[in-house]
């Protein structure tokens, strides 16, 4: 498999996906687009993953580059139709390039919560053998308000209704975080804008509990991103498009 992932800051990437995808003998591309780094020709590509960031999907004043990527997002999964992952902004910005809003949250969800599968959810093959309710950890300021009848809600949560979808067959965005390893909250606990909202939604205190809290519930993230990963893995096999 090669896979291109599109970056919007350093410390949030594929996270424990990379070591499945190692393991698979996938090879990685990786585009830091907040370094200035360019999307490449997407045609040698089966497999799009984009990730999440401390951008927001209309802030294209701040950063021209989410055009392109919009753009880039839209000709892989509409006019390419091949296989694409979304987490956290990534899921967002499938939403924009599909022709669906993305708005800021009512309610902004940090920390680690449970979203509930939709009927459609309980029959998607991305969710086979994922429990219901699905742990998961959250940090986001932004939501999915709308998606267009292409595409199927698979997952939501109480304050935000839009927590996973898929468009089409083969195209699937995420919003909460199912990719973490031991180094993630640390990591981007770092980030100002993820600091501020920790604090916010968590108090003073927030890092050590959310970090505690986040080690306790590791084991069972990376059971659930492997059972997704292998579930994604087949659905690329099995697409129109297969890999060389």
């Amino acid at each position: 498999m090669n896979v291109l992932v599109l970056q919007h800051v350093a410390v949030e990437h594929p996270g424990i996906f990379r070591d499945f995808f190692k393991a698979d003998g996938a090879t990685l591309t990786t585009i830091e687009l907040d370094d200035g780094e360019t999307i490449p020709d997407l045609a040698p590509f089966d497999i799009m993953m984009v990730m999440g960031g401390p951008q927001d999907v209309w802030q294209t004043s701040d950063y021209p580059w989410l055009i392109d990527e919009i753009a880039a997002i839209r000709k892989f999964v509409v006019d390419m139709q091949r296989p694409f992952l979304g987490i956290c902004l990534g899921h967002q910005l499938l939403a924009a390039a599909i022709g669906g809003n993305v708005a800021p949250a009512a309610t902004p969800e940090v920390g680690i919560m449970t979203v509930l599968k939709t009927e459609a959810g309980t029959r998607d093959p991305l969710f086979v053998g994922l429990p219901n309710p699905l742990p998961a950890l959250q940090w986001h300021g932004a939501e999915v308000a709308f998606i267009p009848p292409t595409a199927t809600v698979l997952a939501s949560s109480k304050a935000c209704p839009i927590q996973a979808f898929r468009y089409g067959q083969h195209a699937y965005g995420l919003q909460c975080h199912i990719e973490i390893t031991h180094d993630t909250v640390s990591d981007w606990a770092a980030i100002p804008a993820y600091a501020r909202s920790l604090k916010a939604a968590l108090g003073p205190d927030a890092l050590d509990r959310l970090g505690t809290d986040a080690a306790q519930h590791l084991p069972g993230f990376n059971r659930d991103a492997r059972t997704i990963y292998n579930n994604f893995r087949t659905l690329v096999l099995s697409s129109k498009h297969v890999p060389a």
